[in-house]
């Protein structure tokens, strides 16, 4: 054949060979195909998600307009990054200037619950510091913000951190610590795995910042529903199934971790030009038990043995032979040492003799075995003073307030007489905690602040403190009377040992309390709450604690919804205080507006059980009753285990004729609360409108053998919504 004619195409056109593309651009072109494909793909999701409204802002502030003026408020939502939405924890409302003056002194204090003030924030350390220093230069505005939040950890901490450093912070005060194990991404977490790689973490916290990340995380919850993750918070009873031995290999990555997020939070205070003050964590070691213990790896058939010893030595120890019990105590360490109630038992014997300085030994050992960590223990606090010593050429601080919590407490050892618990600080705890952390403070103001000191000014007392904060009698009544339901019917409390002498020491410091309260406490409380309005109008924690304490008397319900409306002006994001509001309204009559404000509690808190059950009142008493199904199947959905919102949706369901959804209902309530006996009595009471007397006297038989007390209340129609 013709070379010429080879190269011809049929149609006689010349024939070009195709032109080879080199192995190294294409594995190019694979590599571009392969990373910047799915990157697009996903920025046009994260778009789309963000147009559509999907999802939430994951920063600690949302940033919003207040009275004409930029300011950012405390994100009700920033948990949603770390815990599921409905039982995610959040900050006490609080809203913090875009404009900062040349004469303010802007203070964040980071930590977890016991920075936070559980079980009252308004009585918290930050608050008292905020005292002592307008007390001290009381020219000067200081704003003192408490970023902290319940359950969290240093993991969450750091993000947090991050986020103030943007709001021209002057000083970061970090009192962080007691969660490190339990807490988001740690050991002992029910919420997450632990990763023995900060990357990897830093990572799934990024992306669960995009709504992305929010879409993935929500469908794994979905599509995962056989997850032991808890579907209401239930406070620290959730983590019993979750126990850590000291000794375990992923302390080694707590305590890592814990280090590198400390010193992260310092380097953001630094980048924003701010100083750090970091201070060891107090905790309770005398009057705080291990919440649980476990024995060594291995023991074998020796648990028999060192249970009857041991056993030996708790009824030496109640008939009152101290040394009796520890020889006996001693014998079974012998077997196990690593057994945290028994070490603590030494110590309580020790003390007993007055062997104080080998009896706080023992306590603290018995803190460092328990294997419910919910406690800082002496590896964090000793990492905290390593980051924070000798560092202040850095504008590094450091507080050492366990030291001084001991040097403070009987035989330097911190019991009751500081702490509410195992680490929340009763009012004096926190004015000792305020008060050491001042004297950092004062060191690290600027000189031009310094030079304002009042000159006749004497330092605030903790009755200085006690009066500007309203902390009244009534206020220590209440906050006694929390403590004590807590620790005598709350898990893990009730597991301790000494559980009865505990709750006789708090169930007597009530009564003695009662006792020495006047004859019209509410009358007395009303004026110190007045009084110390006057000084500070501004302070929404004076107001909400106000509107609470009038609240208690329904003639002074219109001036508790006043107060309600000025909290609301001053932190309009404060879903809890509208949903009081709205309850108000409601009473008063004014239905319209109190439906208003449910509905805005619902937008800023959309998981709050108590916002939706009043919004489906609302809905109910305004005659609309799907609108109200829909709230409150959303209760049901929020808390499987809350039997009102059964009997509310199969209320409604009836009123409407729909007596089999009713019906149904209540099955499902049953199924979720099968010890109930009044799901079982209105469902009798169903089944009797229906003509179905037997099912009807069947399930009224069950509601009796469950409480025989229910059989002497006639059968009724539930109640409407309450």
């Amino acid at each position: 054949m013709d070379k010429d004619k080879e190269c011809k195409s049929p149609a006689g056109n010349d024939f070009q060979p195709r032109p080879q593309i080199s192995p190294r651009r294409l594995w190019l072109f694979r590599i571009i195909v392969a990373t910047v494909f799915p990157i697009l793909v996903l920025v046009l999701l994260e778009v789309t998600l963000r147009a559509a409204g999907y999802g939430f802002q994951p920063s600690a502030f949302v940033k919003c307009q207040f009275k004409g003026r930029t300011v950012y408020c405390s994100n009700n939502k920033f948990g949603w990054r770390f815990f599921p939405p409905e039982i995610s924890r959040w900050f006490h409302p609080f809203v913090v200037p875009a404009d900062k003056t040349d004469n303010t002194y802007r203070i964040f204090i980071l930590g977890e619950s016991a920075a936070w003030g559980d079980p009252e924030p308004s009585y918290c350390f930050g608050r008292q510091l905020s005292v002592m220093l307008r007390r001290q230069y009381p020219s000067v505005n200081f704003e003192v913000f408490t970023a902290a939040m319940p359950a969290i950890n240093s993991h969450a901490i750091v993000q947090i951190a991050k986020d103030c450093a943007r709001l021209k912070p002057d000083l970061f005060v970090v009192y962080m610590g007691n969660n490190e194990v339990v807490g988001p991404y740690g050991a002992g977490t029910i919420f997450s795995s632990l990763s023995k790689s900060m990357f990897l973490i830093r990572i799934n916290i990024a992306m669960k910042a995009t709504r992305v990340g929010q879409l993935m995380s929500r469908l794994a919850d979905i599509t995962s529903r056989a997850n032991t993750r808890p579907k209401t918070w239930g406070g620290l009873e959730m983590y019993l199934g979750k126990q850590i031995r000291q000794d375990d290999e992923k302390m080694r990555y707590v305590y890592s971790h814990f280090r590198r997020n400390l010193e992260d939070i310092i380097r953001y205070a630094q980048k924003a030009g701010a100083r750090t003050i970091v201070s060891t964590v107090a905790v309770n070691l005398k009057d705080c038990p291990p919440f649980a213990s476990l024995h060594r790896l291995n023991l074998g058939e020796q648990v028999k043995q060192f249970g009857s010893i041991y056993q030996h030595g708790v009824e030496l120890e109640k008939a009152g032979d101290f040394n009796g019990a520890i020889d006996s105590y001693l014998a079974a360490t012998e077997i196990d040492d690593t057994y945290a109630e028994l070490q603590f038992r030494v110590g309580r014997c020790r003390w007993n003799l007055g062997q104080f300085d080998k009896a706080r030994e023992k306590y603290v050992r018995a803190m460092e075995l328990d294997t419910l960590r919910f406690r800082a223990d002496t590896s964090i606090n000793r990492i905290i003073r390593e980051v924070g010593e000798n560092r202040e050429s850095q504008g590094i601080y450091l507080v050492d307030a366990a030291d001084e919590f001991a040097r403070q407490s009987p035989h330097n050892c911190p019991g009751f007489e500081l702490f509410l618990d195992h680490v929340h600080p009763v009012f004096s705890g926190n004015y000792l905690l305020a008060r050491t952390i001042f004297g950092r403070v004062e060191q690290v103001l600027p000189d031009k602040i310094k030079a304002q000191k009042a000159v006749v000014a004497t330092f605030a007392s903790e009755e200085v403190c006690a009066r500007q904060l309203a902390f009244t009698a009534y206020d220590y009544l209440r906050v006694t009377q929390t403590n004590l339901e807590i620790i005598s019917k709350k898990q893990p409390f009730i597991n301790q040992a000494y559980h009865k002498e505990a709750v006789d020491f708090w169930r007597q410091k009530f009564e003695r309390l009662k006792i020495t309260i006047s004859p019209d406490p509410l009358a007395e409380a009303i004026e110190q709450y007045e009084q110390a309005i006057k000084l500070n109008s501004t302070d929404r924690y004076l107001r909400q604690n106000y509107f609470k304490l009038l609240y208690t008397d329904k003639k002074y319900i219109y001036l508790a919804a006043e107060q309600c409306r000025l909290i609301i002006e001053q932190t309009p994001y404060d879903f809890h205080t509208l949903t009081m509001l709205a309850d108000m309204e409601s009473q008063m009559g004014k239905t319209d507006l109190a439906l208003e404000h449910a509905i805005m509690a619902v937008r800023y808190m959309p998981t709050d059980l108590i916002a939706n059950q009043v919004a489906g009142t609302l809905y109910h008493k305004n005659g609309q009753y799907e609108k109200a199904q829909r709230y409150i199947a959303e209760v049901i959905r929020l808390n499987p285990k809350f039997v009102q919102g059964y009997t509310n949706l199969a209320w409604l369901l009836s009123q409407q004729g729909k007596i089999g959804q009713a019906e149904r209902v209540y099955r499902k309530g049953i199924e979720a609360n099968p010890d109930d006996a009044s799901l079982h009595l209105n469902l009798s009471l169903l089944f009797r409108q229906k003509g179905q007397t037997e099912e009807a006297e069947k399930e009224r038989r069950k509601a009796i053998s469950l409480d025989p007390n229910i059989a002497s209340s006639p059968i009724s129609a539930p109640d409407p919504i309450k």
